[in-house]
């Protein structure tokens, strides 16, 4: 076997986000968030469950860090949960939310750990979506209001910062199809809140060049991977009709200043309202994109097929099957989306700020898990990304979901992707198989084939 190196200085690490992980829904003064709303109301979740305990991180935390410490992680991508620190959305700072995350982020600096630290991943204040949540411009101001006080804590000692998680998935899953947090199952919505959360991430990045922070900024897209069904032409137009409302929708305004105008010719009525300056400031300069790739998608023509008159199919590539959530296993469409965005949108810094799988694992006696497919799984995608290296493309670090098994949103606590499994009965966390493997990726720089 050989083995794949990176380049000096690759950053390798795990993810979690708020909500999935800290559990502490109602406690030290925090206030509700859309996930707590949504999650507490019947028929939203797979076997009712919700993120109230979760994995217990708000009161476990000193002993995740110092697991983290153990299995040699060099960086580690969080979330704050907004409402934790200001319990209306605005206003009155909830001065122990703010000083859990300060504790947090002096415990990872302590353990040699870079804090990667993300502002919204989609759990926004209820208060706000009371007042229209994304939809309502006023969100711009909101989020630069949060924006500018965690600034002014943490930016002293943090030096990555995302704006937006997924802005794609908050928006449709959420506004789009109703399938997440707050539930609407409206396009007009979604396509306002897409543009919203693309203002409100330009005017925190404003604001944290204003600041004179010494860190990085940028932002976490979800692209999947498109392929035709056919060399049709109306399989084609599809394909790019899935493309453009996924990936170009968010990454053309970013580093293009524009967006895509035949989707918006598609969406027609459905197009949303934009502003004298909006694209300006949408385009305001960052640092890197993060990329959470998880599938490729056959995409096809479909008469029936929505808005978009098409239909969608996993496609794992050749030898591979399927993971538990009966997503396609497919590493070379990593490759593909890390080449896309070196071919079409200047060969940004990027970081993988998401890979991983959810397996049946199943523990022996003593809880610990031989998951030598989610092993097989990171070695194929990192190799993948090493050949988009290789290619040219400005990689420079890989964050493998998740650190633990956690919430897993509208699928509760069915899905476990942790390299750390978490029994939640009880709390305990034990390393699996493929923890111990990524700690020896990591003291490599590299990945054997």
């Amino acid at each position: 076997m050989s083995l794949r190196q990176f380049p000096e200085g690759f950053l390798w690490g795990t993810a979690t986000a708020a909500y999935q992980i800290e559990g502490a829904w109602n406690e030290d003064g925090k206030g509700e968030s859309i996930w707590d709303h949504f999650t507490h109301r019947q028929h939203t979740i797979l076997n009712g469950d919700n993120g109230d305990i979760a994995c217990n991180h708000y009161h476990k935390m000193p002993e995740d860090v110092a697991l983290m410490q153990a299995l040699g992680l060099q960086t580690y991508r969080f979330s704050l949960s907004w409402p934790r620190i200001l319990p209306e959305g605005r206003g009155q700072v909830n001065a122990k939310g703010l000083a859990f995350y300060d504790r947090l982020v002096d415990n990872l600096l302590e353990a040699s750990i870079i804090p990667n630290i993300t502002l919204n991943h989609w759990d926004l204040p209820q208060t706000l979506q009371e007042m229209g949540g994304w939809v309502n411009r006023e969100s711009i101001d909101w989020f630069a209001e949060y924006a500018g006080v965690v600034f002014e804590k943490l930016a002293d000692r943090v030096p990555l910062w995302t704006t937006h998680n997924e802005p794609a998935v908050l928006a449709f899953m959420g506004y789009a199809f109703g399938n997440f947090a707050p539930g609407i199952a409206d396009y007009s919505q979604a396509y306002q809140t897409s543009h919203h959360l693309l203002v409100a991430h330009g005017k925190a990045v404003q604001l944290f060049r204003e600041g004179n922070y010494n860190g990085e900024i940028g932002i976490v897209l979800s692209v999947n991977h498109y392929q035709p069904n056919s060399d049709r032409p109306s399989d084609i137009a599809a394909c790019e009709r899935m493309y453009q409302t996924n990936t170009a929708l968010f990454a053309d305004p970013l580093f293009k200043g524009e967006y895509p105008q035949p989707l918006f010719n598609w969406i027609g009525c459905h197009a949303p309202k934009i502003e004298t300056g909006d694209l300006e400031l949408i385009a305001t300069p960052i640092d890197f994109v993060g990329i959470n790739y998880y599938f490729t998608l056959n995409i096809a023509f479909a008469q029936w097929g929505g808005l978009f008159k098409l239909d969608s199919t996993q496609v794992s590539a050749p030898g591979w099957g399927q993971t538990q959530m009966e997503w396609g296993v497919n590493p070379p469409g990593l490759t593909s989306v890390l080449l896309d965005f070196k071919n079409h949108y200047g060969n940004p810094k990027l970081y993988i700020t998401e890979g991983g799988c959810a397996l049946p694992d199943t523990p022996n006696y003593e809880g610990f898990v031989e998951d030598w497919g989610r092993i097989n799984y990171l070695r194929s995608h990192l190799i993948a990304a090493h050949n988009a290296i290789a290619d040219g493309v400005n990689l420079q670090g890989y964050y493998v979901w998740s650190l633990m098994d956690n919430f897993e949103w509208a699928h509760g606590f069915f899905p476990r992707f942790g390299l750390v499994r978490v029994e939640f009965d009880s709390g305990k966390r034990i390393p699996k198989q493929s923890a111990w493997w990524y700690r020896e990726v990591m003291d490599r720089n590299g990945v054997e084939e």
